[in-house]
């Protein structure tokens, strides 16, 4: 039974995010071993924590609120996060399956889940079924919310690296790393802060705020994973092996009905799909292609193709 609260969340989550890779999925063993590799995060973790809990106390002896809201986010969240990203990095960076834009939030959820998993099985064993209602509501759908915090940004500097934007690169791997400890520090510093103080109404007001960070954090994520799954965009193409950079479908901008400039097949403000007025297939490669030269290949429009209109 108490297996069973522990891990429905994460299966349910887990299922979720799976479903929502459409455009090609990952294989299944990638994802068992990242699952397995997030839960082997538990023990650097657990080091990093105790180290970092003893040190603070040996600077800052006793207790108060502030201290565990500077726990929280000094050395929690980075202890937690930062394995989760050198399993992430080193697993799947260059792994030839990455090569959808969505990929990487599937990866960061999966390891994250993992660490999650274990997690949660050690606390609801300890303190039994009101824990696990408690985390399956919060803790572990919070765990994903970092994940997908941690993978839209990896995707971002993946892009970046292949398109030769070195600069873009590594303010996306930053933001991969730091906007998850960010989130995961201030989403442990409210509660430990609150639990901490001696003031009723101090306490009470901090577990207001943390409902509304907690809810917060779930909407940002769930449209974060709506509108990366709807407007997933295969990043590479490998041909014979060879890496390539991988270009859009249909070469060329266009604005969109909301004012925004884009070159994807979508628009990055609104989401809305690239309406296509003519297009034609490339002879050689059968790239479309709203220009007179394929974005692909190079090849010029052939005079006899008729355009292809939507």
């Amino acid at each position: 039974m108490l297996i069973f609260l522990a891990l429905i969340p994460v299966i349910g989550l887990l299922t979720f995010i799976y479903f929502k890779d459409r455009k090609e999925k990952e294989p299944f063993g990638l994802l068992v071993g990242l699952f397995f590799a997030g839960m082997a995060t538990i023990v650097t973790a657990l080091i990093g924590e105790y180290l970092g809990e003893f040190i603070f106390e040996a600077i800052f002896p006793g207790d108060s609120a502030l201290k565990q809201v500077c726990i929280a986010l000094m050395i929690v969240g980075p202890a937690e996060e930062l394995g989760k990203f050198f399993v992430l990095w080193i697993i799947t960076w260059k792994n030839k399956n990455f090569n959808y834009s969505f990929d990487a939030i599937v990866y960061a959820v999966f390891v994250s889940l993992g660490f999650a998993a274990f997690e949660n099985i050690t606390y609801v064993f300890s303190s039994g079924v009101g824990t696990a209602i408690a985390r399956m509501l919060t803790a572990v759908p919070g765990h994903a919310c970092f994940a997908v915090f941690m993978g839209f940004f990896y995707s971002r500097a993946k892009y970046a690296s292949l398109t030769k934007k070195k600069g873009k690169a590594i303010l996306s791997i930053l933001l991969a790393i730091y906007v998850p400890i960010l989130v995961h520090g201030i989403y442990d510093a409210i509660l430990m802060g609150a639990g901490a103080t001696d003031l009723d109404a101090l306490a009470g007001l901090s577990l207001i705020l943390w409902f509304g960070f907690v809810i917060a954090m779930f909407v940002v994520c769930f449209i974060i994973v709506i509108k990366s799954s709807r407007n997933d965009f295969c990043i590479v193409t490998m041909p014979d092996k060879v890496q390539t950079v991988y270009r859009p479908s249909v070469v060329g901008t266009w604005t969109c009905t909301c004012g925004r400039v884009n070159t994807h097949n979508f628009c990055g403000n609104c989401g809305k799909q690239r309406e296509y007025v003519a297009i034609w297939y490339c002879p050689k490669c059968a790239t479309p292609s709203s220009l007179n030269f394929c974005g692909n290949c190079g090849c010029r429009k052939p005079v006899y193709q008729t355009p292809a209109a939507r």
